[in-house]
């Protein structure tokens, strides 16, 4: 990976959006709901006042509108602050 978050960002890379299909008529992207769960890649050194928790692999829960989408070399990823990630999922 060639991305290096800075500060208290991360990168995530989102789960598939789940295609749904009805009789046959197939939902455009535009259309699917955004996956709200994903996997942390890559992380920052955190801040001064905040330490980073979150580390690589991670599975977190994100709020609906967080982070910015980026795409980088063909493959969507979400950057967002670590205080925009809900939680960490655990098995």
């Amino acid at each position: 990976m060639n991305i290096k978050p800075l500060s208290d960002r991360v990168l995530i890379e989102p789960a598939p959006a789940e295609e749904v299909t009805m009789s046959g008529i197939i939902i455009p992207n535009s259309a699917k709901e955004k996956p709200l769960f994903g996997t942390v890649l890559a992380v920052g050194n955190g801040t001064k006042d905040e330490e980073m928790v979150l580390k690589e692999g991670d599975q977190v829960l994100y709020g609906k509108y967080a982070g910015t989408e980026i795409e980088f070399e063909g493959v969507k990823y979400i950057m967002m602050r670590q205080s925009d990630v809900l939680a960490i999922i655990t098995k």
